[in-house]
């Protein structure tokens, strides 16, 4: 990274988090049915996460005294329609005034509609694998909208669809239907929910062509629900894209689930989506019988993964090359407690985006994951991902120099012509 090159006046600099990490006691989602069933694959319950549903008001003073000109975070479904067709006013009025406090601060807020969780209802009707869920999924854009619209800077329909297929190349979910009631933790879901196991589909597990097709549907017809309100809102969705490359005898294999897990989703994006949102925290080897480990010696973050931050730049211009539309880096970072480790890798991260730019790549910006400590899914609290320490026993923000390093850049810009 060169301290002489200028980002353009209106990149975003920003820092990301996730309703269901960050605000806490989000009963009425599956994530949160999930996490407490026999067999469970999370290692802890989120609880009150960092409290951000109370604290967002001094949390966003916090992100904008630290430089930079973004938040992205999402809105929680569950808590708006919390039962079909039911939609609160009262959780509406709260993310309202999120968004204000955003403007208030100078960030421009990039809004996630929906970030993993689902109502639970949801779930019980079949998930996302239910012919209706694009629908029922429009109907809630549509609402938010009506009642946010006029304060959301850009809009991201779903995050991370992309990501069971690549989880299921790690060994994680991914069972076809008729095998669901093999895994203890689906098979306790459906006793309660009162469905055959077949049918529990959660967003973040299931890899089907069914669920594929859903998916995509989804985000076309949220996408027409948030342009229907406001024709000229940049819209897009956001993809988990690692950097897949091959060791020897592992070609054949790299580039099938590059397709799968990259470039069909790439290619999904490339007529009616404003942009694309990139979310890459390092690279994926893959050998003649699956996943290679990281090399003998490479430094790894806290889940054993090499850390990579190389990779950043290499999905930027694939995702260009590919989908053809402008990129925003909507997440990328790196679980560690050595803060050192963490600024070095966001420099070379950086640094990739500044290659990018030069050669003429239309990125426009970058969103840091994450901005606090928070519950990492099935890894809960252990991971610490955060530009900003939280000491979960007082919810005291401590921020990192690397939050500060990161906000610094927010003034390497181009003036804005007058």
């Amino acid at each position: 990274m060169t301290d002489s090159f200028a980002f353009p006046h209106d990149f975003l600099w920003g820092v990301a988090t996730a309703a269901h990490q960050v605000e806490g006691n989000n009963v009425n989602s599956d994530c949160w049915f999930l996490e407490r069933l026999p067999g469970t694959i999370f290692a802890e319950p989120s609880g009150d996460a960092v409290d951000h549903y109370h604290r967002y008001r001094e949390d966003i003073a916090l992100i904008a005294s630290l430089g930079f000109t973004s938040y992205r975070f999402s809105l929680e479904w569950a808590r708006i329609e919390p039962e079909e067709g039911y939609f609160s006013v009262a959780e509406l009025d709260h993310y309202r005034r999120v968004l204000e406090t955003c403007h208030e601060h100078g960030l421009t807020p990039v809004v996630t509609f929906h970030h993993f969780t689902s109502p639970r209802w949801l779930l019980a009707a079949g998930g996302w694998e239910d012919p209706q869920t694009p629908e029922r999924f429009a109907r809630y854009c549509d609402r938010a909208m009506r009642h946010l619209g006029d304060l959301i800077g850009v809009a991201c329909t779903l995050n991370e669809p992309n990501l069971p297929w690549l989880l299921k190349e790690l060994g994680l979910g991914g069972e076809a239907p008729e095998r669901r009631a093999e895994v203890p933790l689906w098979a306790a879901a459906a006793d309660r929910l009162g469905i055959d196991a077949s049918r529990v589909a959660p967003f973040q597990f299931t890899v089907s062509e069914a669920g594929f097709d859903i998916k995509l549907a989804a985000h076309q017809q949220g996408r027409a629900a948030i342009k229907a309100i406001r024709p000229e809102l940049p819209v897009g969705w956001t993809l988990a894209n690692t950097d897949i490359q091959a060791a020897e005898g592992g070609q054949d294999r790299a580039d099938r689930i590059r397709r799968e897990v990259n470039e069909r989703f790439l290619v999904a994006s490339r007529d009616d989506d404003d942009f694309v949102g990139i979310q890459t925290y390092g690279r994926t080897v893959f050998g003649p019988d699956g996943v290679m480990p990281a090399p003998e010696g490479a430094p790894t973050n806290q889940m054993g993964e090499e850390i990579y931050p190389e990779a950043l730049e290499a999905t930027i211009r694939e995702a260009a090359a590919i989908a053809g539309i402008p990129v925003i880096v909507t997440e990328n970072g790196l679980s560690t407690d050595d803060d050192a480790q963490r600024l070095a890798y966001l420099r070379t991260a950086v640094a990739g985006v500044e290659s990018c730019l030069a050669d003429g790549i239309d990125v426009r910006g970058y969103i840091a994951w994450t901005a606090f400590d928070n519950f990492e899914w099935i890894f809960g609290y252990g991971p610490k991902f955060g530009l900003i320490a939280v000491d979960r026993t007082t919810q005291e923000r401590t921020p990192k120099e690397s939050a500060k390093f990161l906000g610094s850049l927010a003034g390497r810009r181009v003036a804005e012509s007058v």
